[in-house]
């Protein structure tokens, strides 16, 4: 059975010597950001004694795409299927009248930063802030629970501001705003990397219930309990949850920040969130995630892979695999790989790529004997098969995205596909060179 909270999944991850514990005192300023991006985000620890408090910090849980896998009982190669498998079947929540994360509830007042680490990550960054929260609003009607993962920087006292880059979110809000309303909203610390990967799924798209869809992930039901002070659900067995409010009409200045792309946005006017209540577990561990490491990049790429396998098929159906690599943060670059049959194949995948996905800039089609997961392969079949007067196209003033600094300059980026695809007449012209045997190289070194 898969663990179905965070602390379980350490434990089995520690016993199988896949996570390091790091005992030695680490400040949340800078000091605690500095070691997870130097892992990359991508290999799990665990912060046992973080300057000022006394709960220990994870981080790294979902950066990697073999521990991504293991963490929901799957192989690498069955994540995308399982993923659109839990789309199509997602598996309900089970309401249970109190959970592990109701054990201690806390009421105004209160100040948050007197509970849990709060990391300062940037050299340039405004202050500290909360980046791992999955955040779970319900739409208008009451039935579906959205999440998704926003960035809040911590005001003081019970405050933090959300930065809200989701169009749908944006509207909910926008309704609740023009009635002078509050929008309620929770916060789940702690959680395994099924939750997170859901919450990246489109709403826009897939309209699913995404804690139904982290049950399928996971093959199982969640529990669930209703918070205490606003009228949504959060995971029984999250290490800890923030509930509140988005206030109308109230906005605080946010920025600068490391973002997603490498580079300080930030600087606008964004909501206020007041806090209503902090519930936890017992002895609770809270969770971060490095801004623009693989921990954030990872799960944001596996969902867009997703959606451009299933739509570009719908045009080309000899692909054969696609991947958005983590370094053009994790949507501006895809490869896709495909099993070539007519010319035109490959610059008809790169359309469908481009018209699948706004934020895609640049588009490589390589074929089947081509390793999409190794740059150097994929740079390889460019510099040997691509000639860029042939090979080449540009569609220039399209829509890009916001996160690219390159498209803010003028609010429109030029798209590029690359047809890395060798002629189908000239086949024996491109063999590539192999060894007929296998060897151990253990057996001689």
């Amino acid at each position: 059975m898969n663990p179905l909270n965070m602390r379980e999944l350490l434990a089995d991850w520690d016993k199988r010597g896949l996570m390091y514990r790091i005992s030695k005192e680490v400040s949340p300023e800078y000091e605690l950001g500095a070691v997870v991006r130097a892992l990359k985000g991508e290999q799990p620890v665990l912060f046992e004694n973080v300057q000022g408090y006394t709960v220990p910090m994870a981080a790294g849980l979902g950066g990697n795409r073999k521990l991504m896998a293991d963490s929901m009982g799957l192989d690498e190669n069955e994540l995308l299927p399982k993923m659109v498998d839990a789309i199509i079947n997602p598996i309900p929540t089970n309401m249970v009248p109190t959970g592990p994360v109701h054990e201690n509830v806390i009421l105004p007042p209160f100040d948050l930063d007197d509970f849990f680490p709060i990391p300062t990550f940037h050299t340039e960054d405004c202050g500290a802030y909360y980046v791992s929260g999955v955040l779970v609003v319900k739409d208008l009607e009451g039935k579906k629970r959205y999440t998704s993962i926003r960035r809040m920087k911590f005001i003081g006292g019970n405050k933090t501001n959300i930065v809200i880059t989701s169009p749908e979110l944006n509207r909910q809000f926008a309704y609740f705003e023009e009635r002078g309303e509050p929008m309620e909203i929770a916060v789940m610390f702690g959680v395994v990397p099924a939750v997170v990967l859901a919450s990246q799924f489109s709403t826009h798209l897939f309209h699913a219930d995404k804690l139904d869809v982290s049950g399928a992930l996971l093959g199982q039901p969640l529990d669930v309990v209703q918070c205490k002070t606003v009228d949504i659900e959060v995971l029984a067995e999250a290490e800890i949850v923030l509930e509140g409010k988005i206030l109308p009409h109230e906005r605080d200045q946010e920025g600068a920040f490391g973002e997603l792309g490498g580079y300080y946005g930030g600087n606008e006017l964004q909501p206020i969130v007041e806090m209503t209540a902090i519930t936890y577990r017992n002895n609770p561990i809270s969770q971060t995630i490095f801004p623009s490491s693989s921990e954030e990049r990872l799960p944001m790429c596996l969902v867009r892979e997703m959606t451009l396998l299933s739509t570009v098929r719908q045009t080309v159906e000899n692909v054969k695999a696609v991947h958005v690599p983590m370094a053009a943060a994790a949507r501006l670059h895809a490869v896709i790989q495909i099993e070539k049959r007519t010319e035109g194949d490959a610059k008809q995948a790169a359309l469908a790529a481009f018209a699948s996905d706004k934020d895609l800039k640049h588009v490589v089609v390589v074929d089947d004997d081509v390793d999409i997961f190794n740059p150097e392969d994929v740079e390889w079949a460019i510099a040997t098969r691509c000639q860029a007067d042939k090979d080449v196209f540009i569609i220039p003033g399209a829509k890009g995205s916001p996160l690219e600094s390159s498209h803010n300059l003028r609010g429109i980026t030029a798209k590029m596909g690359i047809d890395a695809t060798y002629p189908l007449s000239e086949k024996e012209m491109f063999r590539r060179t192999s060894v007929p045997i296998e060897i151990d190289l253990n057996d001689y070194i």
